[in-house]
């Protein structure tokens, strides 16, 4: 449900590791190197990267002091207001555009998870409650560093969220926008209207952004054949995968993986 790790000065995991839950690095002194997806980030002290549930990542070193808070996604978003926090400004991206934010108030940051990692273990009265609004502060503080820092503002929509997360769920049925709209208790105009907002995509083609997406963390550290990865995605027929999957990124899936594992 939530958890807080602690690393110093040392090796991180042997290899790439896949968590249902939603992830964030802190560095507090010295750095640190963490792969996510295919891309390789040096965090510095006073820097917090955000991983969405799903991604692979790595730990691969520590050079300093590391804290790693992971939370599952209904341990926190109890409303719509919750979930729209959650991916506030882009805060554990969908669509792996993870990025190393600098905190404003490092020592704000430090104590925060402090009192966390304290709440958990002691385990007080109500503490999921108090656990729950120390991750709201600390999002809070995020967004308010990004802004600091120059970036624009982005609020999302929760129905556009839920979205998302419909479609990761469902990956293997193959479902139409119109199946997701039923799920969601909405309409297909009204995710095609949602996804422009926060896209500039259409409904069907953010389910091949994220159908992509899955297909190429499959690729590189699944063992897995491309046939089988083609009918876990909801294809019947795997050349016809193949060639969905180079279309969107201009390789075929077995030069994917040749180009980015060399």
């Amino acid at each position: 449900m939530i958890e807080i790790k602690k690393y110093s000065h040392q090796a991180g995991h042997p290899e790439p590791r896949r968590v249902i839950k939603y992830t964030l690095f802190w560095c507090q002194s010295g750095s640190a190197e963490i792969l996510i997806d295919e891309n390789i980030f040096i965090l510095k002290a006073g820097q917090t990267i955000t991983i969405t549930s799903g991604q692979f990542h790595q730990l691969m070193m520590a050079e300093g002091e590391l804290t790693v808070l992971e939370f599952t996604l209904d341990f926190f978003s109890k409303s719509d207001r919750d979930i729209e926090l959650i991916f506030h400004n882009g805060l554990f991206c969908h669509f792996g555009m993870n990025e190393m934010i600098s905190i404003q108030h490092p020592s704000f940051f430090t104590e925060t998870l402090s009192r966390i990692e304290k709440e958990i273990e002691e385990k007080p009265y109500q503490y999921l409650i108090s656990t729950h609004s120390l991750i709201e502060l600390l999002l809070v503080e995020i967004n308010r560093s990004k802004i600091a820092n120059g970036d624009e503002i982005w609020k999302p929509d929760a129905l556009f969220l839920k979205f998302l997360e419909s479609v990761r769920n469902h990956f293997a049925d193959n479902y139409p926008v119109s199946r997701f709209a039923d799920l969601l208790g909405t309409t297909e105009a009204k995710l095609n209207e949602v996804s422009k907002l926060h896209t500039h995509k259409t409904a069907q083609n953010v389910i091949y952004s994220l159908v992509i997406s899955e297909a190429k963390r499959l690729l590189l550290y699944e063992k897995l054949s491309v046939k089988e990865i083609a009918y876990k995605l909801g294809f019947n027929d795997p050349f016809y995968f193949s060639n969905f999957f180079k279309k969107h990124t201009s390789h075929s899936p077995k030069d994917y993986q040749k180009a980015v594992k060399n």
